[in-house]
């Protein structure tokens, strides 16, 4: 992807010592102010340049900007709040996420509604996140008709306010889960090293259940971060218990942003990454159980039970390695979030667009399925 800066901003006001007055005028924070992210900055030709392969992107990724920033410390999060650096300057899944108005920003969605296929606005956990989403909501619902999902922060909310994202016109809930197993995510996301706001596994569940309840089948979705430290079999049991909730799982690779406190750890193998892609859409599309797979000792892959014509078939498709994202207004891909996982230089790990012949190639040189099928142990 080409950068080019865009227009400078005023400066910015020092960090406030008091996070608990409002902000002042001249703060670029929300509900005045969001971040997008690069590729939303391409398509709403706040930035010039394009992509490496030519496609056609509508999915605009908004996220919440305070001067004292995100209150949780993800250990493996650009976010987090004890890593090094000012807030500004922090980075979010390794892309660049300018600073823009809001109302600006809702004006270009109305000037590119055409090419628009899905709105997504992030929040942070920070006590105006719940108010500064609601006003940014209703902007934007004013603006333009595209369909427009919300990345929730468990933390600030309840029943009753994802009652009112979905009476102000949000069409599907996200939650950031990604840890998959419960001592993951009290290790990497409760265990806060210097305070904060250490996060609970049974309040995020509890607003899964009551997103899934307001807003239908399908409406939810939960993010699930590979390379975090869990097993292949954590993960199929998570799949199957989402699936059985009509609720989506989307698959996220864990890119380790410099500085956090997961900054050395080493991501997931390729091919350990395509099979988890390929394993997710067994189950949640081709309705495949944990009785389909087999494991080793450490809980890692070892046997798909699947004929391999039956798997050839689906990874013909190429959908299994597609982006999770929310659907446009007609059901196809409207979130695709362009190197959410990987660099631009580097293989897609999740594919933007559907794979041409030549990806699909270099997906089954990943995937080395006589490993780990039937076939391969007949022979």
């Amino acid at each position: 992807m080409t950068r080019v800066s865009l227009p400078l901003l005023p400066p910015k006001p020092a960090d406030r010592q008091d996070t608990t007055r409002e902000p002042s005028a001249a703060s670029q924070v929300s509900p005045d102010w969001v971040r997008i992210s690069g590729a939303s900055a391409l398509a709403l030709r706040f930035r010039s340049g394009r992509f490496g392969r030519r496609f056609d992107f509508g999915g605009i990724n908004l996220l919440l900007n305070y001067d004292d920033g995100c209150r949780s410390d993800c250990a493996y999060c650009g976010l987090a709040r004890t890593r090094p650096g000012t807030y500004e300057d922090k980075s979010f899944i390794r892309v660049d996420w300018p600073l823009v108005r809001t109302d600006e920003l809702a004006e270009r969605m109305a000037r590119y509604e055409a090419s628009l296929t899905r709105l997504c606005i992030s929040m942070v956990t920070h006590p105006f996140a719940y108010r500064d989403t609601c006003d940014i909501t209703e902007r934007i619902r004013r603006a333009v008709a595209t369909p427009l999902s919300i990345l929730v922060a468990p933390p600030t909310l309840n029943r009753r306010r994802l009652e009112r994202f979905h009476e102000l016109g949000v069409d599907m809930i996200g939650i950031g889960l990604d840890a998959v197993t419960e001592e993951l995510f009290r290790s990497l996301r409760s265990d806060v090293p210097a305070g904060g706001a250490g996060l609970k596994w049974d309040q995020y569940w509890q607003v899964v259940s009551d997103a899934r309840d307001v807003f239908g089948p399908w409406k939810v979705n939960c993010h699930t971060l590979v390379g975090l430290g869990e097993s292949d079999r954590d993960l199929v049991e998570i799949f199957v218990r989402l699936r059985d909730q009509e609720i989506f799982s989307y698959l996220f690779s864990f890119n380790p942003e410099p500085d956090s406190r997961l900054g050395e750890a080493p991501r997931a193998s390729l091919r350990r990454w395509r099979r988890v892609q390929l394993v997710k859409h067994l189950v949640e599309t081709e309705r495949y159980g944990i009785e389909d797979f087999r494991f080793d000792d450490d809980g890692s892959l070892a046997l798909l039970t699947a004929a391999p014509e039956s798997l050839e078939e689906v990874i013909e498709t190429g959908r299994p390695f597609t982006t999770d994202g929310c659907p446009s207004s007609g059901g196809e891909p409207g979130c695709t979030r362009p190197y959410g996982s990987y660099r631009p230089s580097e293989p897609f790990r999740d594919f933007p667009f559907d794979p041409d012949p030549a990806d699909l190639a270099g997906i089954r040189a990943d995937l080395a399925l006589d490993e780990i099928t039937e076939r391969s142990r007949r022979a």
